[in-house]
């Protein structure tokens, strides 16, 4: 019945132009990244527990109440971080819509579906957060899923601009796009340990002096190192890889993404140092935090960028026609 359903809304809708569908994903990848960013907001403000329940902000209601224990300030700041949540459930079902009604090939459709999938996924983790009082794990997985997010944004922004009747063809040959894979592998690592140096810092996302929020238990100092030498290895395999996009004469859009992706790593290795060496000042950590979206999305394109689904035949994508996008048929 809930697919009958389903499929009488998407036949019923206009049929959406490519152009329709990348602005979409576009959305959808901006999304994504920006509740990253507004979480780290919550954390640095200590808003963590502005809204102490989930799914609800208060014992009884949806919406800020005036609490003699927790600031409206607070409340404020984790309420709308909240609400964003719409505009990333929003913008997640109109692409599952749009591509479905474009009858895009099933590679794209499953990518759409991953973005409401994985979002009610982040709703469960940050519902858990919540619930667990902040403890730092909690927190350092809700991150990194987002991230991961993030990552799977960009794969679905880059098969909605593919063609659907076309093949992937390598630009670079296999031990180039192994070296960007392992980039990729290290890069995780070193989001794990930016989590971990987080778990031991000194934003734990809320004051409370009754219910101190427990940290991780490893000096910071040592996490700190740990980090940065990841950094280094991570920036290292892009350099390498630069070299070797050179080195076959690689196509200039596929280079241009390596120069963006160094460009990002060197700035969010300054904001680093940066952070270390000023205390870890709110403003620079939600820069950190946007800086490692930017250099996930980054690496992502790079990678996409590596095999592409290129057309066989010349075709037109302004609007797709009834014969190309069929809808769906009960």
């Amino acid at each position: 019945m809930l697919y009958r359903g389903f499929v009488r809304l998407v036949n019923h809708l206009p049929l959406p132009s490519r152009r329709v569908q990348v602005g979409i994903a576009i959305a959808v990848m901006l999304s994504q990244a920006g509740i990253a960013v507004t979480g780290s907001i919550v954390r640095v403000t200590s808003s963590g527990l502005g809204c102490p329940t989930w799914p609800q902000c208060f014992p009884g209601s949806f919406t800020p109440e005036p609490h003699a224990s927790v600031a409206a300030i607070h409340t404020a700041v984790e309420f709308g971080n909240r609400m964003l949540t719409f505009a990333v459930v929003l913008t997640a079902a109109l692409i599952v819509l749009a591509v479905t009604r474009a009858n895009r090939r099933r590679e794209v459709r499953f990518y759409a579906w991953l973005m409401p999938l994985s979002t009610v996924l982040q709703a469960v983790l940050g519902g858990l957060t919540v619930l667990t009082g902040l403890l730092w794990w909690t927190v350092a997985i809700h991150l990194l899923v987002s991230m991961g997010m993030v990552w799977l944004s960009v794969l679905l922004l880059e098969k909605v601009r593919e063609p659907d009747d076309g093949e992937a063809l390598k630009q670079v040959p296999d031990p180039l796009r192994w070296l960007a894979a392992l980039s990729a592998v290290v890069m995780s690592a070193l989001l794990v340990a930016g989590t971990m140096v987080t778990g031991a810092g000194p934003h734990a996302g809320d004051k409370s002096v009754e219910k101190p929020v427990p940290r991780l238990a490893i000096e910071i100092t040592t996490l700190v190192h740990a980090h940065a030498e990841l950094m280094i290895a991570y920036l290292a395999l892009v350099v390498a890889l630069g070299f070797g996009l050179a080195a076959v004469g690689a196509p200039v859009r596929l280079r241009r993404r390596l120069y963006v992706l160094v460009a990002l790593v060197l700035a969010q290795g300054l904001i680093g140092l940066t952070q270390y060496l000023t205390g870890v000042p709110e403003v620079l950590v939600v820069m950190h935090v946007a800086g490692a979206g930017a250099c996930v999305a980054a690496t992502a394109a790079l990678r996409v960028a590596m095999r592409p689904r290129q057309a066989m035949t010349p075709s037109t994508d302004a609007v797709a026609s009834p014969t190309e996008a069929p809808g769906l048929h009960a």
